[in-house]
Formats: C-alpha cells, sequence, structure tokens
C-alpha cells in the first residue's frame, strides 16, 4: 500500500519489511521501542527516508531535510508519514 505526499514531487510512502528494518537498523532499537512523539529531526528523516526509499535510492537524510525545507511541509509529510505507519500495524482498513 502506498500513502501519496507532496514534496518536491509525489511521493509514495511505504513502509513493509524493508522500510521496517532500515529503521531499526539506523536508530539501533526495535520498531516497537521507537518513541514517534520525540524523535529528533535527524531521527525523524531516518524514518521519512525508510518510507521513501523504495522509490528514490538516491535519497538521504540530509536530502530529506534539504526537500522538506525548500518544497514540502512537514505537517503534511508528517501526517502522510503516519497514515502510512498505520498501514503498518494494519489500523487502517481503507487499502
Amino acid at each position: 500500500m502506498y500513502t501519496p505526499v507532496q514534496m518536491d514531487k509525489t511521493r509514495n510512502f511505504r513502509f513493509g519489511m524493508k522500510a521496517v528494518s532500515f529503521i531499526e537498523k539506523k536508530l539501533g532499537k526495535p520498531i516497537a521501542k521507537v518513541d514517534f512523539e520525540n524523535m529528533t529531526m535527524e531521527e525523524t528523516a531516518t524514518v521519512i527516508l525508510a518510507g521513501l526509499i523504495h522509490e528514490d535510492n538516491t535519497l538521504n537524510e540530509d536530502k530529506i531535510m534539504d526537500i522538506i525545507d525548500e518544497k514540502g511541509n512537514l505537517k503534511e509529510v508528517l501526517a502522510a508519514m503516519g497514515e502510512a505507519m498505520q498501514q503498518l500495524s494494519g489500523k487502517n482498513s481503507k487499502n
């Protein structure tokens, strides 16, 4: 399942097993232990990157931050990320 978000262009969040593994490796803890309410900006960029890298492997945390600063709306990106994460946990029955 994909969750679109408008950034520098329309991008699509997807949090599958690879994305979750990426987050766990980068943050050094299981996904269940990640405190999504109190992440640093770098951690936030890591999670955003994990959800978007499936369609653009040239992205990295710095590029994500630049795109959001220049073109995106952080609040909208975080809302789309949250929606996509709910799909991962099975809480969203729309898709």
